[in-house]
């Protein structure tokens, strides 16, 4: 049975093939708003235009978006001021266009169905370390990967070179916009967040220059701003890092995360999983059909 008015929102981060994107809006579409950002590098054909619009998807591309960089914060940003516009929408959910759901449709919206709590990944950015780098030098020093490709052979060799200039000259942009080194939080930037909490950070976020100030030139800041603006308000009581979410962390098909086959079906079934990424057509063509018959 259909529920009669969507009160959840999808919001996806779309970057590339449109068919597979098709494919995840005919699965989501009867039950949830669906909300898409559309990278600029992935220009839309007037066809495809034609098919969102009919499919009642509202789409926007405004950002080309490079790994890294502030501009996944902007795109974000721009989904939810979008999906906030519709004072029906209760709850929202941040995919990619590479995720898919683990379980049927309508039983992920009835998990979420006045449910206050706020599904988010998130620890203390002082004192942790990823790919041998403190996680709080990369809000502290200042990055350009708007403007510079962090993932070529110069991009990596040029982010070394910037921390250990930035560290010999003692920069701290946390210090300078107002922040202490314990304010800052980090995580996967995937979410599912209730609408008091969506509409408090977003309003936070955007209603403060100290924000934008603090994050424009961080590395990764997608996976910094939620955090940082809920791990520091009344809502992080209410916070459960249980997100739900079915991630391989190793290298196969190809990816790290993992592009996800038909091996990951059974796993996913037996955990407590909402959503899982990352999937591929041609890879992952016979784990989605399976999760569908669910």
């Amino acid at each position: 049975m259909n529920r009669k008015v969507k009160d959840q929102a999808v919001l996806i981060l779309a970057h590339k093939n449109f068919d597979q994107l098709q494919k995840l809006i005919d699965r989501l579409n009867d039950t949830f708003e669906l909300y898409i950002h559309f990278d600029k590098k992935m220009p839309l054909s007037d066809q495809q235009k034609t098919l969102l619009e009919a499919n009642g998807v509202h789409y926007c591309s405004v950002y080309e978006v490079k790994w890294g960089s502030y501009r996944i914060v902007q795109a974000t940003l721009a989904l939810i001021k979008m999906a906030l516009a519709n004072p029906n929408l209760k709850y929202f959910h941040l995919v990619s266009g590479q995720d898919w759901p683990a379980n049927n449709p309508q039983k992920i919206a009835a998990f979420y169905d006045h449910n206050e709590r706020i599904y988010m990944d998130y620890w203390q950015a002082l004192g942790t370390e990823k790919y041998h780098e403190k996680l709080i030098w990369w809000v502290k020093l200042y990055f350009n990967y708007d403007r510079i490709n962090r993932r070529t052979f110069f991009g990596k060799f040029y982010h070394r070179f910037l921390i250990l200039i930035q560290l010999l000259l003692r920069v701290d942009r946390i210090k300078k916009a107002g922040f202490k080194d314990e304010e800052i939080y980090v995580g996967q930037q995937w979410f599912d967040v209730p609408r008091d909490a969506m509409q408090y950070a977003y309003e936070t976020f955007t209603g403060d220059p100290k924000w934008t100030r603090l994050f424009e030139k961080s590395f990764c800041s997608d996976e910094y701003w939620l955090q940082t603006v809920l791990c520091n308000s009344k809502f992080k009581s209410r916070i459960s890092t249980n997100i739900h979410r079915y991630i391989v962390w190793e290298h196969r098909n190809g990816s790290r995360p993992a592009i996800l086959d038909a091996s990951d079906y059974e796993p996913i079934c037996q955990g407590d999983y909402q959503w899982a990424r990352k999937f591929e057509l041609g890879v992952s063509d016979l784990l989605i059909e399976k999760l569908n018959q669910r």
